[in-house]
């Protein structure tokens, strides 16, 4: 929760941003105090994220996504699966068999 505080103190002055939905979001435009300040392990970088979500803080939550987006660029499944441990997809086996296991929640 510190990292939360210190984020809004540093941007407690800053303008109300006016973005427009209909131009492409970007994850190059992180000002330098903003990039320093990402510089956070994996667990505290989905904890601030999950806080900025849970108090609706946009800018941070925009920011902690745009972290996530640059980690990811040019990865492929198997290396962002590497990256967050995130087991592989399951087998056909596997998948049959939580097919199996939930043939009630397709029952008409």
């Amino acid at each position: 929760m510190s990292k939360v505080i210190e984020y809004c103190m540093h941007h407690k002055d800053d303008p109300e941003d006016e973005e427009d939905d209909d131009f492409p979001k970007r994850s190059d435009d992180i000002d330098e105090w903003d990039l320093q300040f990402m510089q956070v392990d994996q667990e505290m970088l989905f904890s601030i994220l999950l806080a900025s979500n849970f108090l609706e803080i946009k800018p941070l939550m925009d920011l902690g996504c745009k972290t996530v987006a640059n980690m990811i660029r040019n990865k492929d499944a198997k290396q962002i699966r590497q990256m967050f441990n995130i087991a592989d997809d399951p087998s056909e086996e596997e998948n049959k068999k939580i097919e199996e296991a939930n043939e009630w929640s397709e029952a008409h």
